[in-house]
């Protein structure tokens, strides 16, 4: 071959590898800069706001390492762009949206050949990002992206985000929050299972600060259980960066710390972000550790969390779920969401705590994303304390209100509560949870044996149904519907007490424990109104009640806080026990004024008959009492009392005039007999087979006879 052919060749050869070469050099020693204008300016028309790279522009070549194949081989770009600014739109109040000293954009080359754009990390450095939100539809992180008429060829994965220190400034007039919040790098990273152990104790000693010791104590007290537990793939991530935040929430002083990683793994979720929060609102307090996942498509949420503050109702502004108010309260459970732009999963899952005196424990699930959230789950409590219920109906104290932040203080001389229902959340969201109380105490005196309800919550119609105690061997039922979704709100109640054992309801009164008698009852009322006070004010319908064979003092009534009867019984009777046949009482409501059709107390001694009404919306008494003696041995009985002023300050004294006579009280009784016909369908025949003497007693009354000493047989 001649010498001229095979130069020849060589060099057409060689010409590949030298136009290869040349492209190197060409873009290693490329000026960027000259496309700074063009990429501000596309990147500007792109976001709908001014964009400009102040700083140098470069790229910067390396091979990837622990890329294999022909990856591994090409070096891969990195481009480095410095001084970034990002304006915000004209109603903002801060000229910038963004800063950065630098962004570093890694690119694989070889996938731009098929159109697709991977970026394994974006490295931003010292950014400073203002959000503000003025209107639901007027935020400046909303950027307005220009529309094309066709899709594009190219395709971008984006699978990381890395950051260092930097600051963000947070301003929302719709959620009422403003934030301050300086991210700083720690000095060495830090592993999950310390940071968890350390969360762990501080949030308890907050539950102790809150609630009391016992409810560190409760916090404390379960091991976890196995499904309890934060995913394992957790501890093998670590903390890089501490956060600080300051500033207010729905009015209220906000201020937290906490930790995170250091790189967001956009796509992959064998890499979760760890998280760490410990933020006080006002008086409530959270806390939470675990991790993120997939956070690009909103991916799950995976989190111990904990809850602590003067009342649950104050969660309403931090999370929109509706609670009622409470007494101190401390939580702490598992926390696992899946999150999604159209509608969110979140479950607390074996959650235990305290609220008061009570514990509280339980699952509970709330879904996004329908017409309304909704609530649901079951709680438990194996110890409720009867007090931690009052808040409920704010029938609290006004120190205790003032402490969980109610402005709607008792009024001194009020005894019905006329705290406002929050019925406006109750449109908010809907609810579907059963509560169990296995055990329930007033006091060492009065034992209330257990709770169940099923608490439904629909557009703002609260539903109880059940709502039943147990009591001292017996049960109070009733079915209970408020409709919040009306103004004023409207209220219906149904209620039957059956087989109150009256040796077990009042277990310390030594006169009872040889009683085998009972209490039998029932009531329908409807009523109008936003409290206690202004449903019982409103009230329509009937209360019919039935003791027979018990025993009754001044103690007595004292003690189960029966603030007028004790007054009359002392009235009439002293410190004496003394022992009651039957006791019958119907009542008919009309426009909260109950009126007695029959209220009648069957003594050893006397029968007492008490008429008059008791207006609920004025709170005033109006009733008289009068005993007909059936012996002469108890001669002082034969004056009638009267029972005036208020249900909180009741006005008890003796009737001037002429003694009763007895054979005018036996008259007198023959109005009764309607009544009394109307309450014997309640006699219950007594464990044990005894006969109850309330239905000799009400046999007797509808005759028009006066009920007899005799002993029943």
């Amino acid at each position: 071959m001649k010498r001229s052919r095979k130069l020849w060749i060589w060099s057409l050869a060689a010409l590949p590898v030298a136009l290869l070469a040349l492209a190197v050099l060409i873009v290693a020693t490329y000026d960027w800069n000259r496309l700074k204008p063009t990429i501000n300016d596309k990147v500007s028309q792109a976001v709908g706001r001014p964009f400009v790279i102040q700083g140098d522009l470069s790229v910067a070549w390396r091979r990837e390492p622990g890329e294999g194949g022909l990856g591994g081989w090409i070096p891969w770009p990195e481009l480095i762009a410095r001084d970034i600014r990002i304006a915000n739109p004209e109603w903002a109040k801060q000229p910038q949206f963004a800063q950065l000293d630098a962004v570093r954009v890694r690119v694989s080359p070889l996938p731009l050949l098929a159109h697709r754009i991977v970026i394994p990390s974006v490295q931003l450095e010292h950014p400073v990002v203002d959000l503000e939100r003025e209107a639901p539809d007027q935020a400046n992180w909303d950027f307005a992206f220009g529309k094309s008429d066709e899709p594009s060829s190219w395709k971008m994965d984006l699978r990381a985000i890395g950051f260092d220190r930097g600051q963000i400034g947070y301003d929302d007039a719709v959620s009422k929050v403003k934030l301050q919040v300086d991210v700083q790098p720690l000095q060495q990273a830090i592993p999950f299972d310390q940071i968890m152990q350390q969360q762990s104790d501080d949030a308890r000693d907050q539950a102790a600060r809150t609630a009391g010791g016992a409810a560190r104590k409760a916090l404390a007290a379960s091991k976890e259980k196995d499904e309890d537990k934060v995913d394992a793939k957790a501890s093998r991530t670590a903390y890089l960066f501490a956060w600080q935040a300051t500033g207010s929430y729905q009015g209220a002083p906000l201020k937290g710390n906490g930790k995170t990683g250091g790189v967001i793994a956009l796509q992959d979720t064998d890499r979760p972000f760890p998280l760490q929060a410990d933020v006080h609102i006002g008086d409530s307090h959270i806390a939470l550790v675990g991790t993120l996942t997939d956070p690009l498509h909103l991916g799950a949420l995976d989190v111990k969390l904990w809850f602590s503050g003067t009342s649950m109702a104050k969660l309403y502004a931090i999370t929109g779920v509706t609670l009622p108010d409470t007494p101190p309260y401390a939580t702490e459970g598992h926390l696992v969401a899946q999150l999604a732009r159209g509608g969110s999963h979140f479950s607390y899952r074996n959650f235990r705590g305290r609220v008061g005196g009570s514990d509280l424990a339980g699952n509970l699930d709330f879904v996004t994303g329908g017409a309304r959230p909704k609530l649901s789950g079951t709680l438990r409590s194996q110890l409720l304390q009867f007090s931690d219920l009052a808040p409920l109906i704010g029938a609290d104290s006004n120190a205790e209100k003032q402490r969980r932040g109610d402005a709607t203080p008792q009024p001194a001389d009020k005894a019905l509560p006329v705290e406002p229902f929050r019925t406006e959340r109750w449109k908010a969201m809907d609810a579907d949870v059963h509560f169990t109380g296995a055990r329930i105490v007033r006091g060492a005196d009065l034992p209330i044996d257990s709770l169940q309800t099923h608490v439904v919550l629909d557009n703002g119609v609260l539903l109880l149904d059940p709502l039943d105690f147990g009591v001292a061997g017996g049960r109070v039922g009733s079915t209970v519907r408020l409709d919040g979704s009306q103004a004023p709100m409207r209220g219906a109640i149904d209620l039957r007490l059956r087989g109150l054992k009256l040796k077990q309801l009042f277990p310390t009164f030594q006169a009872m424990n040889a009683s085998f008698g009972e209490i039998n009852g029932d009531a329908s009322l409807k009523a109008q109104g936003n409290s206690v006070a202004a449903l019982l004010g409103s009230a329509d319908g009937e209360l019919k009640l039935l003791m027979n064979d018990g025993a009754i003092s001044k103690n007595l009534l004292e003690t189960a806080g029966l603030n007028v009867g004790n007054i009359v019984i002392g009235k009439l009777f002293g410190d004496k026990v003394v022992k009651i046949n039957c006791a019958a009482t119907d009542f008919a409501a009309d426009n909260g004024v109950f009126n007695t059709r029959l209220f009648v107390f069957d003594t050893e001694d006397a029968l007492i008959n008490v008429d008059g009404k008791v207006n609920f919306a004025t709170e005033q008494l109006d009733l008289d009492v009068k005993p007909h003696s059936k012996g002469l041995r108890v001669f002082t009985l034969r004056s009638p009392l009267y029972v005036r002023g208020t249900l909180k300050n009741p006005d008890v004294g003796v009737h001037t005039g002429p003694l009763l006579l007895r054979g005018g009280g036996a008259v007198a009784l023959g109005v009764l007999a309607a009544p009394a016909a109307a309450l014997l369908p309640l006699v219950v025949a007594s464990q044990g087979g005894q006969p109850n003497t309330c239905q000799r007693v009400l046999q007797q009354m509808r005759s028009g006879k006066t009920p007899s000493n005799q002993p029943h047989q």
